[in-house]
């Protein structure tokens, strides 16, 4: 299988591209940026280069995109002609060249503000069923490409997988709140509890995609950590997480306060990562348990792949609040 794989100057674009040569699998890397894992250097907003990018490919995953912390500094425009015209164009040379299979990389934040339950709410328990409400033009463009490819595949013109990533970048968070009360690496430990998953995950579910997309046909996935929370657990932790976490894991406080780090006080959301398992065979490795095991040894809880690939932030220049810019 010739693998296409958009946004290789990314994060995951990188991760997956390290990935594919690894396993001496056959994969061409297309990006606006230069990076050594970019071989075809353009836009997919150009229709020409998209199709000779895409001729003699068998599978496509559409990795880029622009995302949330470009809210601030880009127009709404540039994430229609991005994220959705550039979806339409791949999606369109893709049947042209007889592309069977197109794994697309969305986002949790297309469910908007299905994610924040109201004061005195449980959190919010996050399967594939709940409806979206998308905030920003960010998670509007994300669901517009999201229909975009469901489409074509209910047209019997292409085998489409949607995944919707919970968040994975290693970069510090783009709240100033919490930038301003936790380590980064204490806030992304918190997260891997409930709404984040490591880059090495992330890449692993976009190849089983690949492999289960013909089968499948069409189906959206949320890729996130697998939690350990149940249902039940949801009123208590909107109110007093910590208690929540020491029932499921006892040392973690101990372990915690070794390393000066905190849990949140509240857990807003829940996401739950058991269609994909069932359904794509996909096997997330990385969780909290493995963050504790790796307190307790001292080490690194990052996947050996994300350190590899590393921070490339999202802007080219420094804001006054900071590395990302105030949104309104």
């Amino acid at each position: 299988m010739t693998i296409l794989i958009t946004g290789s100057a990314g994060h995951l674009g990188e991760a997956l591209m390290r990935t594919l040569s690894a396993a001496g699998r056959k994969a061409f890397g297309l990006d606006l940026k230069p990076s050594p894992y970019t071989g075809m250097v353009g836009s997919i907003l150009d229709r020409d280069f998209v199709r000779h990018c895409i001729k003699e490919v068998d599978a496509v995953v559409h990795a880029a995109t622009l995302h949330k912390p470009h809210v601030g500094t880009h127009p709404a425009q540039d994430f229609v002609d991005t994220n959705v015209s550039g979806t339409l164009i791949l999606l369109e040379e893709a049947v042209r060249a007889g592309v069977g299979r197109f794994v697309y990389t969305s986002t949790t934040s297309a469910f908007g503000s299905a994610l924040r339950p109201s004061p005195g709410d449980p959190a919010a328990w996050i399967t594939e069923e709940v409806r979206s409400v998308p905030k920003n033009i960010y998670g509007v463009t994300k669901k517009a490409a999201e229909d975009l490819c469901e489409m074509f595949a209910r047209r019997g013109r292409l085998a489409a997988i949607i995944l919707r990533t919970a968040r994975f970048f290693p970069e510090e968070d783009d709240d100033a709140l919490i930038r301003s009360r936790y380590e980064t690496a204490n806030a992304q430990a918190n997260e891997l509890l409930y709404r984040r998953a490591d880059l090495e995950d992330v890449a692993s579910a976009h190849l089983a995609a690949l492999e289960q997309a013909t089968r499948i046909g069409f189906g959206r996935y949320i890729i996130s950590a697998t939690t350990p929370f149940q249902q039940s657990d949801l009123p208590l932790l909107h109110r007093d997480a910590p208690s929540v976490v020491r029932r499921y894991y006892p040392e973690y406080d101990a372990l915690y306060e070794a390393r000066g780090w905190t849990m949140f006080p509240a857990i807003d959301r829940v996401y739950l990562n058991r269609k994909s398992v069932e359904q794509l065979a996909w096997r997330p490795r990385y969780d909290f348990r493995h963050v504790l095991e790796c307190l307790r040894a001292g080490r690194d809880f990052l996947s050996p792949l994300a350190r590899a690939v590393g921070e490339k932030g999202y802007h080219d220049r420094q804001f006054a609040e900071g590395p990302y810019p105030v949104v309104g």
